[in-house]
């Protein structure tokens, strides 16, 4: 931790120009830039809306959608990317002198950046639509805990592609699961029946951060009921479990990298 700590305000005009490399990177000769940040969810979104609503006849709120979709975005993009913070910066990893840490962190960060911007479109939408906002106050503990669990995974994940290389296609398979077991297209109150039935699911079901920090958005932007708090907090406490381990993976692993480039 005191290492992520150093490197980040020892180099942070560094690190400011890797995360807006990252954001230039990413819209590099696209005529829409910005907006495939917006048009990728939006068309989850209509795909999803169409087989739950029309194909399964399953009535999921629009809001509540939208919502999962836009959240869950940010965890995949940064999922799909830091495989390659590593293996794709190869010249500046064998600099001895290069801050490596800076690398993911860049990655975590230039796609916070494109969240909060998406996020800031969803909250007009939701102006729009409705729901009225409800408790306002859970979204600052949603933004970090969603970063935290996001910065913990890329560390972890950039660091073993290193080494094993299929580390990159076991993710896309990984992200898959993880989408279908965290209620994106489908509220909580849909398997509060389930955990109400099976006391221990609860806690089990909740051991998936996304969970508890998709209800914390839900409650923050949607006014949707907020879960029991000991279950929030035990989503909470994996994601910071994820982040610690994540760390200490890359800090292990990190002095080896330039061997394995």
């Amino acid at each position: 931790m005191a290492g992520l700590i150093k490197d980040i305000t020892t180099h942070r005009d560094l690190l400011s120009m890797l995360v807006a490399r990252n954001i230039k990177i990413r819209y590099k000769e696209s005529a829409l830039g910005f907006l495939w940040t917006l048009l990728g969810p939006v068309f989850l979104i209509l795909i999803y809306a169409f087989f739950m609503k029309v194909v399964m006849k399953f009535p999921i709120p629009m809001p509540v959608l939208v919502s999962g979709i836009f959240v869950w975005q940010y965890l995949a993009m940064c999922l799909g990317d830091s495989s390659f913070a590593i293996i794709g910066n190869a010249n500046l990893v064998k600099k001895a002198c290069f801050p490596r840490l800076l690398l993911p962190l860049s990655i975590v960060l230039a796609n916070f950046v494109n969240f909060l911007l998406s996020l800031l479109v969803m909250a007009v939408y939701l102006l729009i639509v409705g729901p009225h906002f409800g408790s306002i106050a859970w979204l600052p503990l949603a933004l970090i805990t969603h970063l935290a669990l996001c910065t913990g995974v890329s560390l972890g994940l950039c660091a073993m592609n290193v080494f094993l290389r299929d580390v990159q296609h076991l993710t896309g398979i990984f992200t898959m699961a993880w989408f279908f077991l965290t209620p994106v297209v489908y509220a909580l109150s849909d398997v509060a029946p389930f955990i109400q039935k099976y006391p221990l699911l609860g806690p089990l079901y909740f051991m998936n951060p996304m969970a508890g920090i998709l209800a914390l958005y839900r409650t923050a932007l949607l006014g949707s009921p907020l879960p029991e708090l000991s279950l929030i907090s035990l989503s909470m406490l994996v994601s910071v479990i994820i982040f610690v381990a994540g760390l200490a993976i890359f800090q292990k692993l990190q002095p080896r990298f330039a061997d394995e480039l």
